[in-house]
C-alpha cells in the first residue's frame, strides 16, 4: 500500500448542540457507525490516523488522514462515512502528505 496516495477530510458537525445538548438517536446511531467505519478502515491500512479536536464550540472539527489509489477513491470513501452520508457531518478532501510521523504502519 506504500505507492498510494495520502488524503485527508476534514470533518465539521452540521448541528452543533451535538456536542453541548447531545446527538439525537437517529444522530448518535451515525456516530456509533461513523466509528466502527473509522476503526475498519484504520484495520484495513487504509486510515492512518483520524481524531478531533477536543473543543465544543464552533472551531472544532476532526480528520481522517488515509490512503487511496485515486482522487475519486479518496472521494468515495470519504462519502461513504456514515456521518458524512447522513448529513450530520460535511466533509472537505484534500490531497496530503505525511512528511513525518511517529506512528508506524
Amino acid at each position: 500500500m506504500s505507492e498510494q496516495l495520502q488524503f485527508i477530510y476534514h470533518l465539521k458537525l452540521v448541528r452543533l448542540e451535538i456536542l453541548t445538548e447531545g446527538p439525537t438517536p437517529e444522530e448518535a446511531n451515525l456516530l456509533e457507525k461513523h466509528v466502527a467505519y473509522i476503526k475498519e478502515k484504520t484495520e484495513s491500512g487504509v486510515v492512518l490516523l483520524a481524531g478531533r479536536t477536543q473543543n465544543v464550540d464552533e472551531s472544532c472539527f476532526g480528520i481522517v488522514v488515509f490512503r487511496a489509489n485515486s482522487k475519486e477513491e479518496a472521494e468515495l470513501i470519504m462519502n461513504e462515512d456514515p456521518t458524512v452520508a447522513g448529513g450530520v457531518m460535511k466533509a472537505e478532501l484534500y490531497p496530503f502528505s505525511v512528511a513525518y510521523s511517529r506512528l508506524r504502519d
